[in-house]
């Protein structure tokens, strides 16, 4: 059996109620999303601070270590602790990260809300990526997974003011997580992916945020070959897909979507005939 890392169970509120006045003068209540920065250690070096919702934060921070590609193996790690009064996520491994200093001295700033950030040696390693070529998403399943996330309660629909991402196989939802910023959603899904052992080849990734390279990278690093979004693309997020050979979707609502790469893994139903 793989050793698995002890985890701290440190979720807190997602949101916060508070009192506003509206536009006629009358006194009621608002809900807020959570913000809260969290400051990651590994192996006592300080490594990044995360602003985060606070939902999932030990597979957000597994997520991110996966993404950044600074752990090999879940195994390495010994222990993820949340402790919010310091607002800090303990990493402790079984034998150290290799070449900790050389690998994380170049970060770059990404375009993600709160600020993402990847580290520069992550972009070379892109080209090692094979996503299965087999895996096909049927324009049926695209709608249902679409309907789906339009039904989902979420914390969006009580607040506003965050991203959601979800893991689909087929039409079956797996995994929906929200945060403040999508790229930690997507990190906490990856997390989650990772202690459980699970293969995404045959997975569909779905993001209410755009579809940024760093969006890409990550759905890559993940292995699924479907990303999903209701919103759009950036110029650099459709060349990394290329890049990758993933199958790319944006302006996903209702039943419209524009399939901007990967146009092989994609079965279009067949055309209805007209009314007469």
């Amino acid at each position: 059996m793989s050793l698995r890392p002890e985890l701290s169970q440190a979720a807190v509120p997602l949101i916060e109620e508070v009192e506003v006045v509206d536009e006629q003068g009358r006194v009621r209540s608002a809900f807020l999303p959570g913000e809260r920065p969290l400051t990651v250690y590994l192996d006592k070096r300080e490594l990044v601070t995360l602003m985060t919702l606070g939902g999932a934060p030990e597979a957000l921070v597994l997520g991110y270590l996966r993404n950044q590609r600074l752990v090999e193996s879940i195994e390495d790690i010994a222990a993820i602790q949340v402790d919010w009064e310091t607002e800090s996520a303990a990493v402790t491994t079984r034998g150290g990260v290799d070449r900790i200093e050389e690998r994380t001295a170049r970060k770059i700033v990404t375009t993600g809300c709160g600020q993402g950030t990847v580290f520069g040696s992550l972009l070379d390693e892109v080209d090692q990526i094979r996503l299965p070529d087999d895996a096909v998403l049927d324009q049926q399943t695209l709608y249902s997974i679409v309907d789906t996330i339009r039904l989902q309660q979420s914390v969006y629909k009580q607040a506003g003011s965050v991203h959601g991402c979800a893991l689909f196989q087929g039409r079956e939802l797996l995994m929906f997580i929200e945060d403040v910023g999508r790229h930690n959603a997507v990190d906490a899904i990856a997390g989650r992916m990772w202690l459980e052992g699970m293969d995404g080849a045959d997975k569909v990734f779905y993001t209410t945020g755009r579809l940024t390279s760093e969006m890409v990278i990550k759905g890559a690093q993940m292995g699924i070959p479907f990303l999903l979004s209701r919103s759009g693309v950036t110029q650099m997020g459709y060349q990394m897909a290329k890049r990758v050979n993933m199958t790319l979707f944006a302006r996903c609502t209702g039943k419209h979507f524009l399939l901007y790469t990967g146009r092989q893994r994609f079965r279009h139903s067949e055309p209805q005939a007209a009314v007469a």
